[in-house]
Parts: C-alpha cells; sequence; structure tokens
C-alpha cells in the first residue's frame, strides 16, 4: 500500500479561501432579506418592481454562472474568482449608494455575475485540488460557506435594524440602515480577492491548457511523491481530446446533448424549485405575512441561518461516508413532508384587515418548527451535495462546460421561483405556493433515483458521463 503523501493541511487552507467565494454567495444573496422595506421606501416601487429588485441579482447570477462555467477553461479557476471577488466589492459599494430602481439593479446584476461565478467555480476548484478520499466533505464545506455568509447577513441586518429602530431609518452618518446592510459586505470582498493571490491554479485546469511541468509543480505541493501518478492520470483522461476543453464537447455525434449534461442540468433546477431561496430572500416578508413583526422576522431569520450551519455540518460528516446519493433522497422526501406540513397550515390561516394571513399560537408554531425542520432537510442533503455532484460528475474534459450550463439551469430556476413569489403571495397565498415546492421536493426523489449515479470515492479522471 502507497504511504498517502497528501499535503493535507496546504489542502485544507486553499479549499477554505476559495469557501470564501460561498460566503460571500450567501451574504450577497441573503442581505437583501432584511432591505425589502428600506428598497420599497426608497424607491417607491409596487410589489413587481419590489420583487424585480430582489430578483434581479439573480439574471446576472445566470449569466455569470454560465461564462463563469466556460471562461474557467479559457483563463482559469482562479482567475475567474479573482474577477468575481472584484465584482462583489464593486457590487456591495454600488448597492449602497443607489438613489433609484434602476441603478440599484445595475449593481445588483454585477454582483450577481459574482455570485453566479462563485457558485459554480467555487466547489469545482475545491473538488480538482482535493484528494477523493475526503473531496466531498471539503467540497461541502462551500456551503457551510454559503449559510455562514447568509447567517452574517441576517445577524448584521437584525442588529443594524435594531440599532437604527427600523431598515428604513438612518443608521451612521446620515445614511439609512438599510444602505449599511449592503456596505458590510465590502469587509469579507477584500478579504477574498487579497487570499486568491496565495493559492494555486487547478492542476486540472493546467494540464488541460498543456501546462504540464507547472501542472506537476502544484500536484507536488498537494499530494507530494504521488504528483507524477496523478499527472500522468490525469493526461490520460485528456488523451482522447485534440483541443482544449470548449463549449461543443457537450455534444455527442449520436445523441445530441450528452446525457450527463441533461441530469445536471435538472439536478440543480431541482435544487431551486423546492422554494429554498424563497426563505433566504423573502423571509422578513413571509414571517411577517404569518402575522410576526419586522423585529421578530429578522430574528427568526437568524435563527434559521444557525440551524442551517448545523445541518451543513451532518451533510460534512456524512457525504464521504454513507454518499451522496441517500443524502438527496432523504432531503427529498423529508422537504416534501415538511414543506406539506407548512402548505396545510398556511391555506388554513385566517385573512385578518388588509388581507394579512393571521395564524393562531399553534398553527404559528407548527409553521415555525416545519419551516426549520424543511431548511435542515435542504442543508444537510440537497444544499450541498446538489454542488458537490454537480463539481465531480463531468469528465475532465466537459467539467467547465457542464457547470456553465447546470449552473445557468439553477439560476434561471431560482430567478423564476424569486420572481414569482409576490405574485403568488397574492394570488393563490402563502399555502398554494408552499404546496407547489412541495410537489416538486416529492417529484426530485424520482429524478435521484433514475437518472443519478453515485461518485463517492470515485477519481475525477474515473467519472466517464
Amino acid at each position: 500500500m502507497k504511504q498517502d503523501t497528501t499535503n493535507t493541511g496546504f489542502v485544507i487552507m486553499i479549499s477554505l479561501v476559495a469557501t470564501i467565494g460561498g460566503f460571500l454567495f450567501g451574504f450577497d444573496s441573503g442581505v437583501i432579506n432584511g432591505t425589502v422595506d428600506g428598497l420599497q421606501k426608497a424607491f417607491n416601487s409596487d410589489s413587481i418592481g419590489t420583487g424585480f429588485n430582489v430578483a434581479s441579482m439573480l439574471l446576472g447570477c445566470a449569466v455569470g454562472a454560465f461564462f463563469a462555467g466556460t471562461l474557467a477553461d479559457r483563463i482559469g479557476r482562479r482567475a475567474i474568482l479573482i474577477i468575481a471577488a472584484v465584482f462583489f466589492i464593486i457590487s456591495a459599494w454600488g448597492s449602497g449608494i443607489a438613489t433609484g430602481s434602476f441603478e440599484f439593479i445595475i449593481y445588483r446584476v454585477i454582483g450577481g455575475f459574482a455570485v453566479g461565478a462563485a457558485s459554480v467555480i467555487a466547489p469545482a476548484y475545491i473538488s480538482e485540488v482535493s484528494p477523493a478520499k475526503y473531496r466531498g466533505m471539503l467540497t461541502s464545506i462551500q456551503q457551510i460557506g454559503i449559510i455562514s455568509g447568509l447567517f452574517i447577513a441576517f445577524l448584521s441586518n437584525y442588529l443594524i435594524a435594531a440599532n437604527a429602530g427600523g431598515s428604513t431609518q438612518m443608521f451612521a452618518w446620515g445614511y439609512e440602515a438599510w444602505r449599511w446592510m449592503f456596505w458590510i459586505e465590502l469587509a469579507p470582498a477584500f478579504l477574498f480577492l487579497f487570499t486568491l493571490f496565495i493559492i494555486p491554479e487547478s492542476p486540472r485546469f493546467l494540464v488541460a491548457n498543456g501546462k504540464n511541468e507547472k501542472a506537476l509543480e502544484v500536484l507536488g505541493r498537494l499530494m507530494g511523491e504521488g504528483a507524477q501518478d496523478k499527472l500522468s492520470e490525469i493526461q490520460s483522461s485528456l488523451a482522447g481530446s485534440k483541443h482544449r476543453p470548449r463549449l461543443s464537447d457537450m455534444l455527442d455525434s449520436k445523441r445530441g446533448v450528452r446525457p450527463i449534461i441533461w441530469v445536471g442540468i435538472w439536478l440543480a433546477a431541482f435544487q431551486q424549485l423546492v422554494g429554498i431561496n424563497v426563505v433566504f430572500y423573502y423571509g422578513a416578508v413571509l414571517w411577517q405575512a404569518a402575522g410576526f413583526t419586522e423585529d421578530n422576522a429578522l430574528l427568526i431569520n437568524v435563527v434559521t441561518g444557525g440551524v442551517s450551519i448545523a445541518a451543513c455540518l451532518v451533510a460534512t460528516f456524512l457525504v464521504d461516508r454513507i454518499g451522496r446519493k441517500p443524502l438527496l433522497l432523504a432531503g427529498s422526501f423529508g422537504m416534501a413532508l415538511t414543506l406539506g406540513a407548512m402548505a396545510v397550515v398556511f391555506a388554513m390561516g385566517a385573512l385578518g384587515e388588509n388581507g394579512a394571513l393571521k395564524l393562531g399560537d399553534s398553527e404559528g408554531l407548527i409553521a415555525l418548527i416545519a419551516a426549520n425542520l424543511y431548511v435542515i432537510f435542504f442543508n444537510a442533503t440537497w444544499g450541498p451535495v446538489m454542488w458537490v455532484m454537480l463539481s465531480e460528475m463531468f469528465p475532465n474534459q466537459i467539467r467547465g462546460s457542464g457547470l456553465a450550463v447546470s449552473g445557468l439551469s439553477a439560476w434561471v430556476a431560482n430567478f423564476g421561483i424569486t420572481m414569482l413569489f409576490p405574485v403568488m403571495l397574492t394570488g393563490i397565498g402563502l399555502g398554494g405556493a408552499y404546496g407547489i415546492y412541495a410537489f416538486f421536493a416529492f417529484i426530485s426523489a424520482f429524478f435521484v433515483i433514475k437518472f443519478t449515479t453515485e461518485t463517492k470515492g470515485l477519481e475525477l479522471e474515473d467519472m466517464q458521463g
């Protein structure tokens, strides 16, 4: 048996740097949650306008995910993450200084480019520098980063609003609290930018672009004596291709788009169609609609964020032990049950003045418990595991392209769900909306059973697609 010479400390360190991208993904996605009232007042927008202000970032996410996946095969994984860090900085500053909806949307779309890029490239980078035996664990840390970002966004939103007396009140230096909620993101964004300059490029990217000597150097830092053997394995996996990776590699001369690409597209879509980002983006609005005050609604977001981090730790512990597919199945059925319970409770709620939903004490408690159980199921399963599988399941030659279209699918579905929620809230109500999410959670289980293949313990060079 060969001695394991992996430089574990170095692998963990560079994985954690990439995970800051996940943290910013979460923070930038969650910070909007506490600013909805401020945006409505500052920009005098109606429900549809507010929905677009919130969802506008997701258009950038879709574009960012698609082009990041394809460009990462040309200029490198680390280079894309550096560009994303710069975009995070621009977006955080600009969203806070915006004086109108159009200006705000521009900055949020720029932030979306960054979030979309980080969502697909950070886990891909981690998977490409990690050994197979704990690749799932390290890649799933990305989700802990995302949820930690959400949690810190929720917490900072709550603290800023509490100190200001509300998200629309003045906080410091003559600026409203909601503007400061965006500016808090500048600190981790600059940290991400600076630390990216100390990590190496992905060795798989280097080999695919003919930079074998540099790849061997990086592999030596990652795995010591096994570097030459791993370099040969990567070269063999790419030997059948006469060109650098490109988008057209997704096509098969006999079957059109390769089946593995369709699996990635639907896997990514189902993660969003269960409605998780409604909780993240509209949590404060949702709980106020269920009868809670703004202060209590923001505090519930903080609790939800803390619960989410704990659930992600469970996934990190289990993903390399029991595998990806069993976790996805457990999550599908768990989310279907909890979403169904929430749909029933919300459908039974009475309408108070101004059409606001009113829940009794027992109904409100059931909704709160079911919501947090739903978040636990998601973050212990589909939240991290979907990204783990996407970063692993594609062969080396089509990993960038596969991530591009899968990431595009995730963010388009996210945009649709987020944009439609305010409309559904006033149309079919919370009960109807959550019934739809429960349906998608249920059918996702059958998709996993029929179409996904376990990737636990396999080397990236063994992925056939």
